[in-house]
């Protein structure tokens, strides 16, 4: 392996390989992937004057560290997190030059879930199915990081005009809205337990991953009670096991289920979705399908 490299001294909780994910492939079952915070992770990139798509690491909650085994532009971006560079303080949310052979950590996450590390050049693992993601589900692209890992690093680029300078950030979610159309399967629940879902406030569980965001609040009563045959699973679907409690897909669900969907989440609002920490309020928005011309 060539000096464009850097060695994982702390993997952290979960860190994990993410870029825009391989869309196109449900048909084979295997989700999308990508990274969860699709926003953060293009503002990263762009700091260090990479593709939008280029790819990332994510990490979740508790951060990682880092030694580039070459001179390397990154950035530190999504949830808020003190950063350090062999010890010593640097910028969040900037372009930052870290020397070959230094410590670069992104340290835990002082405000939401999931922070994002850009690498001028990308990450440069091997691609599978046309993406360098790592999906929990199925198991496809790199394995998680683990401490003493080596990741090759893409060519470097030119930084970005301007010099990459701190930007403005959303801040993660103190309640989360996320805006719902309902269907197809709205009319598995009762009038009652639609009331319920636009009026309720529900709350961010532990329980959630890439997969999903599991939610605990009132449960949605079912007007029909049989079983209903596995249907296709979009990324967003709002669907609700026996507890009756709203479960959000996110990136890695799986591409076919059979418990009803009572609604779908717009996808702008996924990436507040992602940064939402347990007990985040939650209420669900929903929004009137257009009418056909």
């Amino acid at each position: 392996m060539s000096d464009r490299a850097f060695a994982v001294v702390r993997a952290g909780a979960l860190t994990t390989v993410q870029d825009g994910g391989r869309a196109g492939h449900a048909h084979l079952g295997v989700p999308r992937s990508g990274a969860l915070d699709a926003p953060a992770a293009r503002l990263v990139n762009r700091l260090v004057g990479n593709a939008e798509g280029a790819a990332v690491l994510e990490t979740t909650l508790t951060g990682c560290a880092v030694r580039p085994r070459c001179p390397v532009t990154v950035a530190v971006g999504g949830a808020p997190c003190r950063v350090t560079v062999d010890g010593r303080p640097a910028a969040w949310g900037a372009a930052l030059a870290v020397p070959a052979g230094a410590v670069l950590e992104a340290h835990p996450a002082v405000r939401g879930v999931r922070s994002y590390l850009a690498f001028a050049g990308g990450v440069a693992v091997e691609p599978v199915l046309g993406s360098r993601s790592t999906d929990l589900l199925s198991g496809l692209g790199p394995d998680p990081l683990t401490d003493g890992a080596v990741l090759p690093l893409g060519p470097g680029c030119a930084p970005p005009a301007g010099g990459g300078g701190p930007v403005p950030w959303p801040a993660p979610p103190g309640e989360l809205l996320l805006r719902i159309r309902l269907g197809p399967r709205d009319d598995w629940f009762t009038a009652g337990a639609l009331r319920t879902l636009a009026t309720a406030r529900y709350r961010v569980t532990s329980a959630g991953n890439r997969i999903g965001l599991r939610t605990d609040g009132p449960p949605l009563e079912r007007a029909v009670h049989g079983e209903l045959a596995s249907e296709g699973m979009v990324l967003g679907a709002v669907q609700v096991p026996p507890d009756g409690r709203p479960v959000v897909f996110l990136a890695d669900h799986p591409t076919t289920g059979g418990y009803p969907v009572v609604g779908v989440v717009a996808e702008p609002d996924l990436a507040a979705a992602a940064q939402a920490v347990p007990g985040t309020p939650v209420r669900f928005l929903p929004v009137r399908r257009p009418r056909r011309a």
